[in-house]
Formats: C-alpha cells, structure tokens, sequence
C-alpha cells in the first residue's frame, strides 16, 4: 500500500517463510554461496533473487509493489554452515551459507530454456555460487511430456526384463568408416550388447555420414537378431546445429534407425524436448553428456550434476550417461547416487530415465554397480568390449557373464572357470576383488 515502510532486512515481498508460499506456482532454487567474512548475506540475497527476476542495479519506476509482489522471487532459506548465530571465530575469512529461492513459475511457465535462464543465469558468474538442487512444481511440469520409452519402454522393446540393459559405444570413438563401424557393431550385437552408441564424437563426419552408418549398423543388428534372437538398437549420433538436427533425425529414421542420440549439453534441452515431442520420432533418445565437465566439476561454481540428469528426463530424454564411481572420470557417492535418483525416482507422471555410469568400465566392476543401484540401469563399456584381448564379441560375452553371475549370486572367479570370455577379461583388466582403478591419460 502507499506510504507501507518496508524495513532493510525484512521485506514482505522477498523473505516469507517457506509455508508462506503456494508452491505450486514456484521453482525453488537451492544455491551454495561463500561470502567474505563481513558481506552482507542478507543484501546478497536480495541481489540474487532480483538479478533473476524483476531487478536491476539502480531503483527504476517500473519496479512498482505490484510488480514486486507478483514477480520477485520469494527468499525462503538463508543458512550458514557452520551455523554462527553470535559469534564467528576471528580466523575466519569467508562464510558459507545455503540460499533458497522460489521463483515465480509465471516466468518460466512451458519453456525449459526459460527455466534454466532464471534459476542459473547471471548470478552463477557472481562469485562462489554453485546451483545444487532444483525442487520443480509439477504445474509447470503440464506442458512437458518426459521420457516417450524410458526404462519400461526400453526394456519392452529389447524383451530384457530381468537384468541390466548393456550398452557399448563404438571404439575408436572417430576415424573409422561405416564398413568397420558395422564390423564392429555386429561383434558387439552378437557377443550380447543391448544398446550400441556412437561416440560422442562421431556425428556427421564427410567419411561416415549418418545414413550409411545407420543402414550398415542395422543390417549388421538384424543379422546378429537372426543368430541370437536378441533385438539391439542402435543410438546414431545426430549432434549439429539446430538447422540441422531435425533433418538428419529424419534421414536416420528413413534409413531404419531405431534410436537416436544428441549430446544434450551442447544442443540445447529445448531441441532434446522438441525431438522427444515430435510424434514421427518413436525412438527412444540418448542424451549424451557432453561437455557436462565445464557445467559441474568446480565446487564453487555451476550446477550439481544431478539437476541436469533430472532436467535431460524432464526434456525428454529415454537414456543417458554419467561419471562412474569405479572408471575413469571422478565422481564421490553423494553426486552418483543423487544422479541415479533423478533418473528413477517418481517425479509425477514423467517415465523413469535409464541411466548407466561410465569411462573405463570392465566386467570386474559389474558386481558393484548392480549392487549399488540394483538392475534398471544401463552398464555401458566401450574399451571393455572392444578391447578384449579375444576381440569384441569375446568382450561383450564377458560383461554379459559378469551380469549373469551377478545376478545368481556367483562370485566372478568362480562362474570365469567355466566361461571363458570372463576368465580373460579377468586376467587383463582385474577382477572383482581388487578392480583396477584406471587413471585418465
């Protein structure tokens, strides 16, 4: 109302307290921030949430109560860690604190892009600031359809049911031509392999363009079908410009692909969500994460690996993949078992994400990571099929095997004497009991 005095550090429009709010017209926001020592959390707060929304440096005449009201977002936690009350211990040079805010939903509404520019825009390169949860009302979750396959529909599709699904990518990962690319499918479809990918970098090179890969791979995955009886899709990459994406999504679908994959991260979500829309598009989508690193590694700044897993399922993506706990690339157990939560824990009425953690995976690891998150994942192995010193239909049984004896509760030294696929891997790479932790080169 004209003439209300709003006190510096409460203003009605900006701290409620979280009952306060109708969350279901709010994305809460969770960010980790470090201050100096005598910075002025309260003031910082303020900042974030009208960077994000209404505000700007200086007072504008715009910027009326009725604008605020409706459109600022709402502070609803400001907590230090360690929690000073009274008195902070004099060598302490910057503080620490968790700052909750809800944004208005009517910002966002319908639009992905728009979700992420609010909650992780300008404020991420305004210091120590970290996204590191992201609570999503379901009304804004309306307009999006999620996963069209996801784990259900996979499963459906290749007949699994009981076991993990496993998936290989092509190695080497460029290079190669559409002649050895199917050889090399087809060890993989024919030793066992469920999913089999394209690089990350293998898009649309001059030497192995999209079509042919997808019409040798799928020659190659029917001919492995009538051997064994087990269907294998085959994830073509098709990662380029906007211009471009759809088209090759087309050309791959004419020329029998029965899946796709786009490197989500530098693509964009909005044309993740706009392929999972499209309705001549029934394939399930791997969205590959690419470039993940420059979003997720520092401590201090970016957003927590495990919102962008939730927010590939809410664009739509059937698959995806993440750093392992056992391989190559670092991930601590908080982030890993966060991610696997976001792709299969209920989330409304959004279809679980089938997810798999890789880089350097060997059949020695499979007990564990059956063990940690249980069989709706996705174990996925390039070397480790396509390095098999017995070539890579023996490395794909080997990882089949290490799956099975898993699965009946054989240790893998034991079940290796009679399979002996497993009992190479084995010997090269390092076996259950002790497992190689491979080093990045």
């Amino acid at each position: 109302m004209p003439g209300k005095i709003i006190g510096e550090y409460y203003k009605d429009f900006a701290f409620p307290i979280p009952e306060a709010i109708d969350v279901d017209n709010f994305a809460i926001a969770t960010y980790y921030v470090r201050l100096p020592r005598d910075w002025n959390v309260v003031s910082h707060a303020l900042y974030m949430s009208a960077e994000q929304t209404v505000g700007t440096w200086t007072p504008v005449p715009e910027i009326t109560e009725e604008v605020l009201d409706k459109y600022f977002g709402r502070i609803i936690q400001i907590s230090e860690i360690p929690a000073y009350d009274s008195y902070i211990p004099p060598d302490v040079k910057e503080r620490d604190y968790i700052i909750q805010i809800a944004y208005p939903v009517v910002h966002f509404k319908g639009h992905i892009a728009q979700l992420i520019s609010v909650t992780m825009g300008n404020i991420l390169h305004s210091g120590k600031v970290k996204l590191v949860d992201l609570w999503i009302p379901k009304t804004f979750l309306e307009d999006f359809k999620g996963p069209k396959f996801g784990v259900d529909g996979i499963r459906e599709y290749l007949k699994v049911y009981d076991r993990p699904i496993l998936l290989n990518m092509i190695k080497p990962c460029t290079g190669i031509k559409p002649d050895v690319i199917a050889k090399l499918f087809y060890k993989a479809a024919r030793g066992g392999v469920d999913v089999i990918k394209d690089d990350e970098l293998m898009m649309n090179p001059s030497y192995a363009q999209v079509e042919e890969r997808v019409t040798k791979c799928m020659e190659a995955a029917d001919r492995a079908e009538e051997e064994t009886g087990e269907k294998t899709i085959y994830t073509v990459n098709i990662t380029s410009d906007a211009t471009e994406i759809f088209e090759l999504a087309d050309r791959a679908i004419a020329n029998g692909a029965n899946g796709l994959m786009v490197n989500v991260y530098t693509t964009g979500f909005g044309v993740l969500r706009k392929l999972a829309e499209d309705p001549s598009i029934n394939v399930p989508i791997l969205a590959h994460p690419c470039f993940k690193g420059a979003l997720y590694m520092s401590p201090y700044h970016g957003v927590a690996y495990h919102v962008l897993v939730k927010l590939i399922r809410v664009a739509g993506g059937d698959m995806t993949l993440f750093a392992s706990l056992y391989g190559k690339f670092p991930q601590l157990v908080g982030p890993y078992s966060r991610c696997f939560s976001s792709a299969l824990s209920p989330f409304y009425n959004l279809r679980r994400l089938l997810a798999g953690s890789g880089g350097g995976i060997h059949p020695g690891q499979v007990p564990r990571m059956i063990k940690d998150i249980g069989i709706d994942i996705l174990i996925p192995a390039g070397g480790g099929v396509h390095g098999h010193p017995d070539g890579s239909e023996a490395g794909a049984r080997a990882l089949r095997q290490a799956i099975d004896a898993t699965l009946k509760g054989i240790p893998l030294a034991e079940y290796a004497k009679d399979h002996p696929e497993l009992k190479r891997a084995i010997e090269y790479w390092g076996g259950e009991a002790k497992v190689k932790q491979i080093k990045p080169l």
